[in-house]
């Protein structure tokens, strides 16, 4: 069994912070991307945290709210 990518768990650190929030905003959302893409290689431990994420902001669970200004 392969070892999780480094990126996973920070993935899994900013995801937690967004649930603990229950919100998430565009500077958030686009650092738990970058943060996925920037090995260039989205392990299975990183796609199951995202699927969950984005199931999680599809049921509105977690809100996509604008950013502060």
């Amino acid at each position: 069994m392969k070892k999780p990518s480094t990126s996973a768990a920070t993935v899994k650190e900013l995801i937690e912070h967004a649930i603990h929030d229950l919100e998430v905003t565009p500077d958030e959302y686009q650092s738990i991307m970058d943060c996925v893409n920037e090995d260039g290689h989205m392990d299975r431990e990183e796609q199951a945290l995202l699927s969950q994420f984005h199931a999680m902001i599809n049921d509105g669970t977690i809100k996509r709210v604008k950013g502060s200004q």
